[in-house]
């Protein structure tokens, strides 16, 4: 359980809303601890890593596969919305730096997702990224994540780019 002052509750929620809400979060493990190896400055991109390789490169697009399984998995047995995201991030990052200078930074001024379907464990999936638009200061792309073995669109997600120049000191 995860120490600390304890929340403010409402007056008007029930207790009864309480301790239910309580249950659901100690069920689903928000309160335990990282496990050591995860728990590393930068753990997050080693569950990525596993499990994420890319395919294919050109300017304008990137191909990748996702293997879904334990690490990156929800209660239910799905892929993660998070890990969906943090995916989704990593390859348009990947895609817009194919058409954008080394010399400028990209900063992510947004991030939209649309969860359409679930990705179970042991599926794999295709991820499609593209670039929708390039300008001076803004890119846009578009990444849509697959099921492999039906095709059907899992996710698709969208991400805007502000292109900046790096400060020259």
């Amino acid at each position: 359980m995860a120490t600390g002052p304890p929340a403010k509750v409402s007056p008007d929620v029930p207790r009864e809303r309480v301790e239910v809400m309580c249950r659901f979060f100690e069920n689903t493990g928000v309160s335990d601890p990282i496990p050591p190896p995860y728990a590393a400055p930068d753990g997050y991109s080693d569950l990525l890593r596993v499990s994420l390789k890319a395919d294919q490169v050109r300017r304008g697009k990137v191909s990748c596969h996702l293997s879904v399984g334990p690490p990156l998995l929800n209660t239910y047995g799905g892929l993660h919305g998070g890990a969906v995201a943090a995916v989704a991030e990593r390859v348009a990052i990947g895609c817009a730096r194919t058409v954008i200078r080394e010399d400028k930074e990209l900063f992510l001024g947004e991030l939209s997702i649309s969860y359409l379907s679930a990705a179970p464990d042991n599926s794999e999936l295709v991820i499609d990224a593209s670039v929708v638009r390039t300008g001076r200061n803004v890119t846009v792309v578009e990444v849509n994540f697959k099921l492999k073995k039906s095709e059907k669109l899992a996710f698709t997600a969208r991400a805007t780019f502000f292109n900046m120049p790096l400060a020259k000191l």
